[in-house]
């Protein structure tokens, strides 16, 4: 995007919102059910921005996401910090890439808890991949109109005379 005399930048009071203090360990610990909890915001910011291309435009909907995001970790801790933090703690010590495959245990912990307390499933392999229909309210950004040149270069008359060519075809070997 080119900024002109024209581009209007959102104000700090628009692009301020709190942030999650968590650790890429919390958040990776997370982030299955996460992903589950907020998945409606999430898709209408990624609408937002696929069909608007200007991330202006769409600060509402990344504050949701944020806000979503400040809540699920807000209920994870009250209802399910012990086991929270086990696996959080296993994925950031077990291994330098914080495998899963080394705390599986401790997930499986997490996972009742977050079945037992907020009825969220952890997502089946691939959910995040597959296609989805998603129904928003926001109406759809005007199509542009398609750009009707007129033809450059007009055709020559039918009854133009044709000689035949000077120094013969182009295609020499068809004759």
């Amino acid at each position: 995007m080119v900024v002109t005399n024209n581009v209007t930048l959102p104000s700090d009071e628009e692009l301020t919102v709190p942030e999650l203090n968590l650790s890429t360990a919390a958040l990776r610990a997370g982030a299955f059910h996460l992903g589950k909890a907020c998945e409606f915001q999430n898709n209408e910011f990624m609408l937002c921005r696929q069909e608007l291309d200007d991330p202006r435009a769409c600060l509402n909907e990344g504050k949701s996401v944020t806000g979503c995001a400040m809540d699920f970790f807000r209920k994870v801790k009250k209802s399910c910090h012990e086991e929270f933090m086990q696996y959080a703690t296993c994925l950031d010590k077990s291994s330098g890439t914080m495998s899963f495959s080394h705390c599986r245990k401790t997930q499986g912990v997490f996972d009742k808890c977050m079945k037992d307390n907020f009825d969220i499933d952890r997502p089946e392999y691939g959910y995040f991949t597959r296609a989805k229909i998603h129904a928003t309210n926001r109406p759809a950004p005007p199509k542009p109109e398609k750009k009707v040149y007129a033809d450059a270069t007009p055709g020559l008359p039918d009854d133009y005379p044709k000689p035949p060519a000077k120094y013969g075809a182009r295609f020499h070997w068809l004759e």
